[in-house]
């Protein structure tokens, strides 16, 4: 695997105790355990009061963003094999496509920590949240696949979630409102139906997970369209239409149903939005 960069961020001994700045050091780990047991460590110290945070911070990584290990292969997905629920090969194949969501979004919630200053606090005690609870999410995936035999970056994959988060990186409102809203609420709507290929597969293990990630990632899409909603309060912008416009210029993927409306509910979608969603199933 590739070794964490010693110049992805230059470190005082005061900012190694600065919840932004620690961020982003997990966020330029390669070592995929090393970036999952430091996310722990950091959410525990931040819980234990043992990390100061500078809303107003300037922070620049002189190294590529996000750390990731040689493999899995990146490829278009389109160019992504599609195997056979029926064979260990392709359930493993499936908790490994899942894996690597996982991993992409404990990037996408640390680099939503160290990349915008300015936030109220909660806002980056949200984030920080997501990025434990999506490290939790991958370890369980992690270790269920090797029970299948296989391992995290042993089947290729795509990295649409981080291009959309490259994308929307100089502006705070498209992130919040294109990542956590449309690309993560995708998630909800994928689940039911996951779950239920998993479960007729027989590997009751895996639905199980399923289960685990769902009820979290309503917790998660629901902090993006809350802070998406203040952002746009804040700034005094129609979020509709806000919404629309930021999805053309951003060349955003087309929402596809089914929809979990139900899910989407919970993470706090308005009902003009859910009847928007129906209309195109």
């Amino acid at each position: 695997m590739i070794q964490p960069s010693e110049s992805c961020l230059a470190v005082t001994t005061a900012a190694k105790a600065e919840l932004r700045a620690r961020a982003l050091q997990c966020l330029c780990e390669a070592d995929v355990a090393a970036k999952v047991a430091a996310v722990e460590a950091l959410a525990s110290a931040w819980g234990e009061g043992g990390v100061k945070l500078d809303t107003d911070a300037a922070l620049s990584a002189v190294a590529a963003i996000p750390g990731r290990p040689l493999l899995p292969a990146l490829v278009p997905p389109r160019e992504v094999k599609h195997r056979s629920m029926a064979s260990v090969e392709g359930r493993a194949a499936m908790i490994h496509a899942l894996a690597h969501i996982e991993f992409n979004a404990i990037n996408l919630a640390l680099d939503a920590i160290w990349r915008f200053a300015g936030m109220p606090s909660e806002y980056y005690a949200d984030w920080l949240r997501v990025a434990r609870e999506e490290a939790y999410h991958f370890g369980l995936l992690a270790t269920h696949l090797q029970t299948l035999g296989y391992a995290y970056g042993d089947f290729s994959a795509h990295n649409s979630l981080w291009e959309l988060t490259e994308k929307t990186s100089d502006d705070i409102v498209a992130r919040m409102a294109l990542v956590p809203r449309m690309m993560e609420a995708r998630g909800l709507d994928a689940s039911p139906r996951t779950r239920a290929k998993l479960a007729q597969a027989g590997d009751e293990p895996a639905a199980a997970i399923i289960d685990i990630i769902l009820r979290d990632e309503i917790g998660h899409v629901a902090i993006g369209n809350r802070w998406y909603g203040w952002l746009c309060q804040h700034r005094q912008l129609e979020p509709l239409a806000t919404f629309a416009a930021l999805a053309i210029r951003y060349k955003a993927p087309i929402l596809r149903g089914p929809f979990n409306l139900e899910a989407r509910r919970a993470a706090g979608f308005s009902e003009q939005e859910l009847l928007a969603l129906r209309q195109q199933e």
